[in-house]
């Protein structure tokens, strides 16, 4: 009986047809879309689009919604991507350091990584003077950082591309 339970819910992408990659693909595009617009795109009915959308959402296929700010009219002006190497390797610096860049407002992501850097920071800053205060007085400091590397984006090519995203 359990196993019936769970059937229905996608939890690979082996378990998702057509019409559930092509629902993920329009709700990536405009998570605003309504169950008649999507009904619409795959066409199905609006009370099937919506059955579909809260299995996907409760499977953990889609884990969120959120609006796209644009940063350049909100004052934040420069985009960087800023390499991190630790000094020291252990879960206390590790811990510590995330911690940190959590409560950093600058900072909109944090990644590990493998390689010669430990982690990469997505940051959006005001100007340049504030991403030399958040290099200079924030990550530079931190006990358990031995070195960044800052990369400055001068134009977005491709951003945020929904991710791909086929049937099983």
């Amino acid at each position: 009986m359990e196993r019936a339970c769970h059937a229905r819910y996608p939890r690979s992408m082996a378990e998702l047809d057509r019409i559930d990659a092509e629902l993920l693909h329009h709700l990536q595009l405009d998570a605003r879309l309504t169950a008649q617009d999507l009904a619409e795109r795959v066409n199905l009915s609006p009370s099937q689009c919506a059955r579909r959308r809260q299995r996907l959402e409760e499977a953990g296929m889609i884990r969120s919604y959120r609006a796209v700010v644009n940063a350049a009219k909100v004052g934040a002006t420069v985009e960087a991507f800023i390499q991190v190497v630790m000094a020291a390797h252990n879960r206390e610096n590790a811990r510590d350091f995330v911690a940190r860049m959590q409560v950093t407002a600058e900072v909109v992501a944090v990644w590990t990584l493998t390689g010669s850097t430990d982690y990469l920071l997505r940051v959006f800053c005001a100007d340049l003077p504030a991403l030399n205060r958040l290099v200079q007085d924030v990550l530079l400091p931190h006990p358990a950082v031995a070195r960044v590397q800052s990369q400055i984006v001068m134009e977005r090519l491709k951003d945020n591309a929904p991710v791909s995203v086929h049937p099983g």
